[in-house]
């Protein structure tokens, strides 16, 4: 069936699920996946520097548990799967001493902590750094405004 313009509904454009009087909404993350290239070197590094809890491993697979979220590392299975990861934002508490933390376990970092925004109730900060598979990360750190 076609409808204006010789098209079927739906093709050329894209509805908006207000067009379609439907409440459907994705509300939670349950796993970011993460390209790798050396999947034990990889593991290695965010269970023993960055600390995450290893979860299991499954072939080119490994699984983390990051608060609510599952981290999968994974060696890319074809190469048109194989691109830059998503920078990851850590929330930390004390942006410095998660800095100076990795700093000493030999994390390089982009930059130091920095100041990104000005809130009405905290400061927005965060400070950059490299995976071993040299994927770009981030410490971020919302600061509550003095009172």
């Amino acid at each position: 069936m076609r409808g204006e313009g010789g098209r079927r509904p739906g093709e050329g454009h894209l509805f908006t699920l207000q067009h379609l009087n439907m409440s459907f909404a994705l509300t939670q993350i349950g796993q970011i996946s993460v390209n790798v290239h050396d999947i034990d070197r990889a593991v290695a590094f965010y269970r023993d520097t960055l600390g995450m809890k290893h979860l299991f491993s499954a072939g080119k697979m490994a699984f983390f548990q990051c608060g609510e979220i599952r981290l999968m590392l994974a060696i890319p299975e074809k190469p048109e799967f194989d691109y830059p990861s998503s920078i990851l934002y850590y929330k930390v508490p004390d942006i410095d001493g998660a800095a100076a933390s990795l700093s000493a376990t030999g994390v390089r970092f982009e930059s130091k902590p920095h100041l990104v925004a000005r809130m009405p109730t905290h400061e927005l900060w965060m400070a950059f750094f490299r995976d071993s598979e040299q994927n770009l990360l981030s410490l971020m750190c919302e600061k509550p405004l003095p009172s």
